[in-house]
């Protein structure tokens, strides 16, 4: 077979998918955002080539920005068709030239990000590798934690009951939300989920950026007693000066990077030691092509890495990366895809298929709100 093939047909289609029970994380509580989070507006690609290969990618907006990756992403895929789709790196630099007036970071990588992650699913196909493998793998399971129990619309007594659920089915730690105005109340929740759960289980922390540097100073302290496997986003995320001097004044390890939508800014992070642990998102970054720049870099400073969201990619990263990581899982776009990943002893286990390795359902379909293909 001839090696070089050609990209026919790019298909994007935005998705929203509603969620089954609204959420709140302290950006509601402290009037930032003014409404639950309801919904995951997706934009996916759908890629063919020439010799009959397929593979698909998405990325993601939470509340706004899904209309805008979706317009921005049909703006610039026409210029694919033609290419030869083993050719990664060449088309995600032509995609970031062609949205240059539009920046490096934000919108234009996050829409280009879902074409970037279908010609990495192609590939991996095309080489009848799983993703990881394709990449080269370290682990074939990564431990995971779940998020999705622990946002402050619940009270305590609720996230406490779904912590339980999540580890009864075989998820390895839990993270409680918090960053409300009255901190002693944050406190109290941690401080709960603690009592009652075992000192084994890992406990995450997330702030959700709602803390000025002295008030985050005061709970990263407050939090010693409570051993958090890491307390994150404390400070705004673009504060990576506040972020590297509480990394270096308190105990607890520091995690942040999941707003962060350019490897650019993540790389700043790395290079100010601003956290423990790195949580960088493929989605918000332009895609696997740049995550895995990112996670090179990460790993040459010893740093741990704990991708933000999208476990159905971040597998696959977690583990090609050299160092054990985190996956988070939320349960949200299951309905999307015919598959669910095996999770078992605190383990979230790399699908055998190749590619990502799922297949997307009838439940899909329903939720496509626009479309467009391009040949």
């Amino acid at each position: 077979m001839n090696s070089s093939d050609r990209i026919r047909t790019v298909r994007l289609s935005r998705v929203v998918l509603p969620l089954k029970q609204a959420v709140s994380d302290a950006k509601v509580l402290t009037g930032v955002q003014k409404k639950a989070l309801d919904r995951v507006d997706l934009l996916f690609a759908r890629i063919q080539s020439e010799q009959g290969y397929e593979g698909f990618g998405f990325t993601y907006a939470l509340r706004v920005g899904g209309r805008g990756q979706y317009a921005h992403a049909c703006e610039v895929a026409e210029s694919i068709v033609g290419e030869d789709p083993n050719d990664i790196s060449k088309i995600w630099n032509r995609l970031m030239w062609l949205s240059a007036t539009a920046g490096n970071s934000g919108l234009a990588p996050q829409a280009i990000a879902a074409i970037d992650t279908a010609l990495w699913d192609m590939k991996a196909k095309r080489a009848v590798l799983p993703l990881s493998k394709l990449i080269g793998a370290h682990f074939d399971s990564v431990r995971c934690y779940n998020t999705s129990g622990g946002y402050l619309q619940a009270p305590v007594e609720e996230v406490i009951d779904k912590a339980r659920a999540s580890l009864d089915r075989g998820i390895g730690g839990v993270k409680i939300k918090v960053g409300q105005p009255d901190m002693n109340r944050d406190i109290r929740r941690v401080t709960a989920l603690r009592e009652a759960l075992s000192y084994d289980i890992p406990i995450m922390v997330d702030a959700n950026q709602q803390w000025d540097r002295v008030r985050a100073l005061s709970f990263c302290r407050a939090m010693d007693s409570i051993r958090p496997e890491w307390i994150e986003e404390p400070l705004s995320a673009y504060d990576a000066e506040g972020h590297a001097f509480l990394t270096a004044s308190v105990d607890s390890p520091i995690a942040s990077g999941e707003m962060l939508c350019g490897a650019a800014d993540l790389n700043r992070f790395i290079d100010m030691n601003s956290v423990n642990v790195l949580q960088p998102d493929a989605a918000r970054i332009g895609g696997i092509t740049p995550y895995l720049k990112v996670a090179d870099r990460a790993d040459a400073a010893g740093l741990r890495v704990a991708p933000h969201f999208i476990m159905e990619i971040h597998i696959h990263l977690s583990a090609a990366y050299p160092r054990e990581s985190w996956v988070e899982h939320f349960e949200w776009l299951e309905p999307l895809f015919n598959e669910r990943l095996r999770i078992e002893e605190g383990r979230m286990f790399v699908p055998d298929a190749p590619g990502l390795g799922f297949t997307l359902s009838d439940y899909y379909k329903r939720c496509v709100e626009e479309e467009t293909v391009f040949s």
